[in-house]
């Protein structure tokens, strides 16, 4: 299958900054009442303490959102991407644009007047991560600047579960989407998210959504089931369902085929962006047409490679030697 005949991916979600930053304790997490482990909002002012006090010469930053990751290491592999969402008339506004678009992603970002958002990534030593997340313009995409015709030549769009609190914005794409023919994937996102927004995704998954993303808090939090359960009832009316379950690895099933993937050995660092990363190569196995595990397979590789690194991407000089190793995978 050439590049120019793989089924390409839409990202929607919220186009923000990185700012990854390594705590010494999780006492600023207690600080700040950050839920280790979680995403939380802020404002402009409460991002900028946060920044204030963790912030140092070791901090990374880089193009950020969940989706945006995803599609930046889908592109990264050679997988067909686009992505959309609202940026700022800032310099933070043109880094991320900058940043897609020599990888040959094709965007479709709206501009604000306020300032381009940025999340907080603040890593525990145990290399889990909290994020507190100012939106900024990345909150301002409006219902009515999702169009049909955006979606022309796409085959999946690929929406982020952060932008689930903007329920007439998911309704808005949800609809055009399919009248695009194009195929609906969501990530769960955060089992906060989840339990803030349970009814709506419900009906959203049931009415429209293909392929949906989990792990095993969030799993919990959409159905009240364990993850091998979870993983039966996502997957009802014929849907792929994921359900991530950290070392363990992952669950896949679709109708009756169902794929159990194990974790590659890696030494984690931070495990910031190890979801978007297996959706990543999840996509690329997807729209290369295999199946399920190899599907799986792949997907494991690309989060256990970005574990190892501090931030959601890795180095552009890492991919080829992932890509050989997916050769490896596929046969």
């Amino acid at each position: 299958m050439t590049k120019q005949n793989i089924p390409a991916v839409l990202g929607m979600g919220n186009a923000l900054v990185d700012v990854i930053s390594v705590l010494e304790s999780d006492a600023l997490l207690e600080q700040f009442g950050l839920p280790r482990g979680s995403m939380t909002l802020v404002d402009a002012a409460q991002s900028k303490t946060i920044y204030d006090a963790t912030f140092s010469e070791k901090s990374e930053v880089a193009t950020g959102g969940s989706v945006a990751n995803s599609i930046r290491a889908l592109a990264n592999l050679g997988g067909k991407a686009g992505y959309m969402g609202k940026i700022g008339r800032d310099d933070l506004g043109d880094l991320f644009r900058n940043d897609f678009e020599k990888r040959g992603v094709k965007t479709h970002l709206f501009h604000s007047e306020n300032a381009t958002g940025r999340v907080m990534g603040l890593v525990s030593p145990d290399s889990e991560r909290t994020m507190a997340t100012y939106l900024g313009a990345a909150a301002e995409m409006l219902p009515e600047e999702v169009t049909e015709e955006l979606f022309a030549g796409y085959e999946y769009v690929y929406i982020e579960g952060y932008l689930v609190f903007n329920h007439d914005l998911i309704k808005a794409c949800a609809v055009a989407a399919k009248k695009a023919g194009v195929k609906i994937a969501v990530d769960l996102s955060s089992f906060n998210v989840v339990e803030a927004n349970l009814e709506f995704l419900k009906e959203l998954i049931r009415d429209y959504v293909d392929i949906v993303f989990a792990n095993e808090e969030e799993a919990k939090s959409y159905t009240g089931l364990d993850p091998e359960a979870a993983l039966h009832e996502i997957a009802k009316g014929d849907k792929i369902a994921v359900v991530k379950v950290g070392k363990e690895g992952s669950m896949i099933k679709q109708g009756d085929a169902v794929a159990r993937v194990g974790v590659i050995p890696a030494k984690a660092l931070d495990t910031t962006g190890a979801g978007d990363a297996y959706a990543a190569g999840f996509f690329y196995g997807l729209t290369n047409g295999y199946d399920l595990e190899k599907c799986g397979k792949i997907a494991a590789l690309v989060s256990g490679k970005v574990v190892e690194v501090m931030g959601p991407n890795l180095a552009d000089e890492q991919w080829p030697e992932v890509k050989a190793e997916i050769a490896k995978i596929v046969g």
